[in-house]
Order: C-alpha cells, then structure tokens, then sequence
C-alpha cells in the first residue's frame, strides 16, 4: 500500500476518496495528524499530514520517529513524500519538479534513529544511496507516461528550520554541492530506512533563494509545482 507524507493540501485530490481517519498511537507519541486512510483512483493509500491538518506543527517539531512508526505499523509497503523546496542552483526554476538522488543533512537535535537506548542494539544503518532505486524509478516512468518534465539528479539540503538561510549559508550550500533545500527530508528518509520501508522524495520548487522565499511562496507561479504534484499522484 503507496504511503503519501505530505501536506494537508494534498487531501484536496479530487480523486481521493478517504474512507477512515485514525489516531495511531506509537511508542514515540502520536503522529503530527489522523493517518487518513481510502482509494487514490483505484489504489488503496495511507496518507499523513506532515506538519498537521492546518499546518501547525513546525519542521523541527514534527515527531518523525511517531509518523514512520505508524505509517509501518498499519501496512505502508512504501513511501513518497511529498514537499516543497527552494532552489539554489539556477539549471532548477521555479515550478519544477526534482526526484532528489542523494542528501545532505544539515538538521541537529532531531530524534532520528530507533535504535537508540540500552535496550536496544547498535546499529549501523547502510544510508549510502538515502532513497530506493526501484520507487525513484516507478516515479520517473509514471512522470515520463504523463510527459511531465521531472529533475531526477539533485542533491537536497535538508536544513533544521523554521528560518530560511542567509546569504552566506547559500553560498556554503552551493559549495557542498546542494541543488535544493528543505526542512523535512531528514530524519524522515533514514528513519524509513531502518524499518525497511522503501522511500523517495518528490519535491516541488516554490522559489529560488536568491529571490526570497517569503515572496515568492505566495506568487501564482510559485504553485505550479505543486499543482503538477497533485496530478502526477492523482493518476498514480
């Protein structure tokens, strides 16, 4: 069963019909929303909304470890997550799409792992490639099927949040090699990892750092990405 992580705005799929709508208590809290459950056409998805219905939980606030755990414990068998993103390299405008093929974490202080306590065991978790090849590739045939332009090499930078960068800091991601940034990539990826579930991340470019996020998130253009988002999910 498809898992959608994303935001609450997704439930506005006009081919989504939500059939349930849980609370899934976890050994590590409650999730940031209801985990919706229904069809997405004629397949049966879990849906949960990142930062909450209404977005009011923040990126460095969400309890990670809580919304993976659940999505495993009632029978996801994989992960697309769904965000937004700013670009940093200009080859990506505004309204595109990217499949990001790698990451950068520049998070601390997040809870992202389960193994940790002395009940549990010492794990090294193999995060060489951080997305499933077999999902990026499912994803990249649905894109092409719907002759929808998609980036598939990208390196997101996945920042702690809630503040944008600076000047500065962009230019310290451009040297990392960073093509796009976002807040909520990590832990959610590794955390996927460790319990097995295959995950990849689609993205939508709302605006290019240079710009100023804050502006351009409101522009018309802004939501291009998103709506192609909503599409490609819609006949999923």
């Amino acid at each position: 069963m498809l898992a959608i992580i994303g935001g609450s705005s997704l439930t506005k799929l006009p081919e989504l019909s939500i059939t349930d709508r849980k609370i899934v208590r976890t050994p590590y809290g409650l999730t940031s929303s209801p985990v919706l459950s229904g069809k997405l056409g004629s397949q049966d998805i879990i849906f949960l909304a990142r930062h909450g219905f209404g977005h009011t939980v923040a990126p460095h606030e969400i309890n990670y470890r809580a919304n993976i755990w659940a999505l495993h414990s009632i029978g996801a068998e994989y992960i697309v997550a769904v965000s937004s993103v700013i670009s940093i390299n200009d080859r990506f405008e505004t309204g595109a799409l990217v499949l990001p093929d790698d990451l950068i974490d520049y998070t601390y202080g997040r809870k992202d792992t389960f193994f940790e306590g002395q009940e549990e065991p010492v794990v090294h978790t193999d995060f060489l490639n951080p997305y499933t090849a077999e999902l990026r590739e499912k994803i990249v045939e649905h894109a092409q099927q719907h002759q929808m332009p998609l980036y598939t090499q990208a390196v997101y930078g996945c920042l702690q949040g809630p503040r944008w960068p600076t000047r500065a800091e962009i230019q310290r991601y451009r040297r990392d090699g960073v093509d796009v940034l976002g807040m909520t990539g990590m832990p959610e990826a590794v955390l996927a990892r460790e319990v097995g579930l295959p995950y990849a991340h689609l993205c939508g470019i709302v605006a290019h750092a240079d710009d100023g996020a804050a502006a351009d998130e409101r522009s018309r253009k802004s939501y291009d990405a998103i709506e192609q988002i909503r599409r490609l999910l819609a006949d999923w």
